[in-house]
């Protein structure tokens, strides 16, 4: 362990190598090269999935379909691709297991709403429900890759 502090994340795995340390939290963790490139697959996938996100929102906004109740969606564009960024380098360089379990989880929270968009949605609804179950599908193929890196599957 480099840096000094006590490891909080990552546990006593011996195949880990040395781990770069802040105040006894670890920011990254190496890893031998298969576990490496889950890393690698899911913060790729994450970033193609935000990609698709903030392309929705955009023609969403071209179309007038997006609500503009929550702020003006120049700034949500802005945030999300800065939360992109930011869980795309946490995955790609820091390779944290908790980091990348704390993802699924933030992602797997999503699930309900796109089932209910998907199957249960209100027949006055203006987007469709295809548009969910596009969106089922994708996330679940990024929980599917979140969950190998932070698991190890």
């Amino acid at each position: 362990m480099s840096g000094g502090g006590v490891m909080l994340c990552g546990g006593a795995d011996p195949n880990q190598g040395e781990q770069t340390t802040l105040r006894g939290t670890v920011l990254k963790q190496d890893w031998p090269p298969e576990r490496v490139q889950k890393f690698r697959q899911a913060g790729f996938v994450y970033v193609h999935v935000a990609i698709l996100y903030e392309a929705a929102v955009y023609a969403m906004l071209q179309t007038g379909t997006l609500p503009l109740r929550f702020g003006p969606p120049l700034a949500w564009l802005v945030a999300g691709a800065a939360v992109a960024a930011f869980v795309f380098v946490g995955l790609y360089h820091w390779r944290n297991v908790w980091f990348a379990r704390i993802v699924w989880v933030l992602n797997g929270a999503r699930t309900p709403t796109l089932i209910t968009g998907a199957f249960f949605a209100a027949p006055d609804r203006v987007t469709p429900s295809t548009f969910y179950l596009t969106a089922l599908v994708v996330v679940f193929i990024n929980l599917w890759m979140l969950a190998r890196a932070g698991w190890d599957l």
